[in-house]
């Protein structure tokens, strides 16, 4: 298959590389050039040039703003045949009113975000999450195989997106009841790797602490999930739930500490840097520490 691939960030660099090992030929492009040095793929000039020479346009871009100017530089080339899948995380409605459009043309546009963090890109042992035409998720799957290791068809445009914002609201709560336990402890003495160990044994015992606790132990916060990029999805979950009318307390306590957070300079950090946060607010020796983003 003739891949065009948008966005060669943290996410996209190593999916589109697992597609070209996989044997497919990918093209590739970036807003920074620099940044798009993907082993096994080919530069496109634009997005308008990577949709017209593809079978399968595949974006993972860093918001809706992002995607709705990309989408709209290529829109020339939508045409039957033509398959837009998008592993970004946007707003549901607007993946569900570009889909609308582009149908219009006769191309389809499906949403896949994906769960995995850097890692599992670069192992191509991604989770995709998908909405669109089933037909569409079946001629995908060599490539959602290239990239990842299970694929989960949620229903209609949109239901990809949607079920990826209701999973990392739960990432960012877990998180922060996790970093929140974290400083109380060691502010009443215990040990930051004794309280690890616990959460590890017990029923607080989650993918998350899993997935987190050695990072924490090593005070690394490089970026597997930037923070700015888990507090853009915290904004997308409280606009859904305006749009739905749901109450979400909690989130909107855990949205005004990473925007402080964030105003404090961990925006290119991983997320779990928002523990070097509460640190700091709680005046443990962590919080003082200066980070940087490598």
């Amino acid at each position: 298959m003739n891949i065009t691939f948008l966005g060669t960030g943290i996410m996209g660099a190593p999916m589109a590389a697992n597609l070209a090992r996989g044997g497919h030929t990918v093209q590739v492009w970036n807003r920074t050039r620099e940044k798009a040095n993907v082993a096994g793929c080919t530069w496109v000039n634009s997005p308008l040039d990577g949709a017209q020479q593809a079978d399968v346009v595949w974006m993972c871009l860093s918001d809706t703003a992002a995607v709705e100017e990309v989408a709209e530089q290529m829109f020339p080339a939508a045409r039957p045949g033509l398959v837009v899948a998008d592993s970004s995380t946007i707003s549901p409605r607007v993946s569900r009113e570009l889909a609308m459009k582009w149908a219009e043309r006769g191309a389809v546009w499906v949403d896949c975000p994906v769960t995995g963090s850097r890692s599992g890109a670069e192992a191509g042992q991604l989770i995709f999450i998908a909405g669109g035409p089933e037909a569409t998720i079946q001629q995908l799957s060599p490539l959602f195989e290239a990239m990842g290791q299970r694929i989960f068809h949620m229903g209609d445009n949109g239901m990809g997106l949607a079920t990826k914002l209701a999973m990392n609201l739960n990432i960012a709560l877990i998180y922060q009841g996790m970093s929140e336990g974290l400083v109380l402890a060691e502010k009443s003495g215990i040990p930051a790797e004794q309280m690890l160990a616990i959460m590890g044994a017990t029923m607080l015992r989650s993918g998350v602490s899993d997935y987190k606790s050695p990072a924490i132990a090593r005070r690394d916060f490089k970026a597997n999930f930037p923070l700015r990029l888990m507090l853009k999805d915290i904004h997308l979950m409280l606009d859904q739930a305006r749009e739905l009318r749901v109450k979400l307390p909690a989130l909107e306590t855990v949205e005004e500490v990473y925007a402080v957070a964030e105003e404090e300079g961990l925006g290119e950090m991983d997320y779990a840097a928002v523990l070097t946060l509460l640190e700091k607010w709680a005046s443990l020796p962590g919080g003082d520490v200066t980070l940087a983003a490598d």
